[in-house]
């Protein structure tokens, strides 16, 4: 079931079969968001005592459970990430951003059903942690999937994997618009209009889907949202430098914590012990920071949480969010990045209005604005955090205190860091995700489709004498060396016959050859443990290679059995790639 030729054809088939596929992939999204909010309902109520918020549920639950059960979970859960399935640890964002630069929308088949159990675990058992970030990957898991199993090519699968994406977090909030945007603002970065329009149909079916199984609801029901004096806007100016200053602070802790614990020794299967640790502290003293948090953002958005209280869960939230993702814990940022915004908004509206009595709204405003604000701070996505926002209340009254606030809090992160939280944690690892055109053209190219498979082997033990005969008659600058198993040990080139022989020997067998060379194999002469790339890597990873090393050819190896030769990436031709698909194409 594979189209004839890429997206932009004209044919019937190639218009009608991305449609199909994302409408496919919505409703598969879509059913997933519904499976895992359900998974994590059960959880709860299997974990702690009955309450009409998981709040109450956890105050009614006896003091030393209310430790033990995150400190239990993290440590279930932390054999099963680290040994598994290790692109699970933390936001799911960054998993899937890696997936479609680095591996052209490939995501392993396994990642759907242990995110969506590990991650409804840990949200259970009150890690602070969020969905929406799990539910991303979930849906660009199935889209990657669907898209592996059918053998379609890298285009289809990119495109796949952010209709899953979109239509996974658009179902979580029955929000379609916010589901596209957050798509195409963190995600896709070359955005072509039929792209577009895929997107926006997996992301409205995953809606559909959604509000089929679970009924129409909101997670938040907010009042109406009015502006009292134009002069609030100079407050939700402030409000959104607040925020870019907190979305620094909570950027820096999450990424801080993780360098503690490597420091520290602690076993990567064990981190999510002190995730555990941090939570089970919060639910006996703060349990209101616990899980996911939305019933004590609703309490904020009902004016019902006071300015003291707002700086407490505030703080608590950023510290016990920062254990649980920065231990490795599998979850979001999306959700305690709302209810931390609500808190602060929730604040700097009390403050005003202690300050400016009678010319203020009340506090709730702030709290809602605020919870963009934040969201805008560590993701670098303001145009999502508005959008999603706004189909909160659906009142146009709050887009305009929502781009006075959300816009500075993007500012204030560029200015002071330059990047969102997500891009933060791979550049962690070292990888810098560009959003140059030209980088994308090569990691929209596997290294499997531009290899030559014509190349000559010889075994290690091969006398070089041997070997020199093989020279003279081969058209290959280079031979592959291999053991007795077929497996590679090393490159053999010219350069390394000549450096023991010399020219004159290899070019005619009237020169005498020292007996001691003579017995030397080509094991003995070749390069050993050649720099090689993978038939799934990229094109770009290749050229950082031939860069780095200086290289003019490497051998091509299995990406699940790295000894296993499939090919030969020469630089010049990678060079001529390169001349004809970026360069030619007038991409720079």
């Amino acid at each position: 079931m594979k189209p004839a030729s890429g997206l932009g054809g004209d044919t019937i088939r190639e218009t009608l079969f991305p449609i199909l596929l994302a409408l496919f992939i919505g409703l598969l999204a879509g059913i997933g968001a519904a499976a895992f909010r359900y998974l994590i309902e059960t959880g709860q109520a299997l974990l702690w005592l009955p309450g009409d918020t998981f709040t109450e549920q956890v105050l009614a639950t006896p003091l030393p459970w209310k430790f033990l059960i995150p400190v239990l979970a993290g440590l279930v859960a932390g054999p099963v990430i680290t040994y598994l399935a290790p692109e699970l640890r933390g936001p799911g964002v960054p998993e899937v951003m890696r997936a479609l630069a680095l591996r052209a929308g490939n995501i392993r088949h396994r990642v759907t059903l242990l995110k969506s159990i590990i991650t409804a675990g840990l949200l259970s058992a009150g890690a602070s942690v969020g969905r929406e970030g799990p539910i991303v990957q979930i849906g660009a898991s199935i889209g990657s999937s669907i898209t592996q199993l059918l053998k379609l090519d890298h285009r289809y699968r990119r495109l796949a994997v952010v209709c899953g994406a979109a239509a996974g977090i658009a179902a979580t909030f029955q929000a379609p618009m916010a589901g596209t945007l957050f798509a195409v603002e963190i995600l896709l970065f070359d955005l072509e209009v039929a792209s577009l329009s895929n997107i926006v149909i997996a992301a409205v079916t995953g809606t559909v889907t959604s509000k089929a199984i679970l009924g129409d609801y909101h997670i938040f029901f907010v009042h109406g949202f009015t502006l009292v004096h134009p002069a609030e806007l100079l407050i939700y100016f402030f409000l959104g430098i607040s925020a870019g200053l907190v979305s620094l602070i909570m950027i820096w802790l999450v990424s801080f914590t993780p360098r503690c614990l490597e420091r520290l020794h602690i076993h990567r299967a064990v981190q999510p012990v002190a995730g555990g640790i941090a939570a089970g502290i919060a639910a006996m003293l703060i349990p209101q920071v616990t899980g996911v948090g939305y019933d004590t953002v609703f309490a904020s958005l009902s004016g019902n949480v006071a300015l003291e209280a707002a700086l407490i869960l505030l703080a608590a939230k950023i510290l016990v969010t920062s254990c649980c993702l920065g231990s490795g814990m599998s979850g979001g940022i999306f959700a305690p990045s709302l209810f931390a915004g609500a808190m602060l908004g929730a604040a700097v509206g009390s403050l005003a209005l202690i300050i400016w009595p009678g010319n203020i709204n009340a506090p709730s405003n702030y709290a809602l604005v605020g919870m963009g604000a934040l969201v805008s701070g560590t993701t670098l996505a303001p145009i999502t955090a508005i959008m999603t926002i706004f189909e909160f209340t659906y009142t146009y009254q709050v887009i305009l205190p929502l781009m006075a606030a959300c816009i500075p809090a993007v500012l204030v992160v560029k200015l002071f860091h330059g990047h969102s939280i997500y891009e933060t944690k791979l550049l962690s690892e070292g990888i810098s995700i560009s959003r140059g055109h030209a980088a994308n053209r090569l990691r929209d190219m596997l290294v499997r489709d531009f290899m030559t498979r014509e190349y000559q082997t010889v075994n290690a033990d091969t006398p070089v004498t041997q070997v020199a005969e093989m020279m003279k008659k081969s058209a290959y600058p280079h031979f592959i060396v291999i053991d007795s198993r077929g497996n590679l040990s090393g490159m053999l080139t010219l350069r390394d016959m000549i450096g023991i022989i010399g020219s004159a020997e290899i070019n005619s067998g009237n020169v005498e050859i020292e007996p001691e060379i003579r017995a030397l194999s080509a094991g003995d002469v070749m390069t050993p443990d050649p720099v090689t790339v993978k038939e799934r890597d990229n094109l770009e990873t290749a050229f950082h290679l031939f860069a780095k090393h200086h290289i003019s050819s490497m051998p091509v190896v299995d990406s699940f059995a790295p000894l296993k030769v499939q090919g030969i990436l020469k630089k010049a031709d990678l060079l001529n790639v390169y001349d004809e698909q970026v360069l030619k194409a007038g991409v720079l």
